[in-house]
């Protein structure tokens, strides 16, 4: 992937699904051509992990195809 972004001042998302109570989310930064940011939103200050935009367009549609059961369908 070369040389890794500078996330510093950049724009962090979540899902609007998370809630108002936060809980067990995701955050992503958008704007990068050959990389899609992704950060545990209960820790801000943490590291972000970076995957390919078609790894990680595959992510988002196993878990919209619900390829990832939860705790209540296992």
């Amino acid at each position: 992937m070369g040389i890794p972004p500078d996330l510093t001042s950049i724009v962090w998302r979540k899902s609007s699904h998370s809630g108002a109570n936060g809980g067990n989310c995701i955050e992503v930064a958008d704007g990068f051509a050959t990389v899609v940011p992704v950060r545990d939103s209960k820790d801000p200050g943490g590291p972000a992990l970076l995957f390919t935009p078609d790894a990680f367009t595959a992510f988002v549609t196993a878990i919209k195809d619900n390829r990832f059961p939860t705790t209540e369908q296992a």
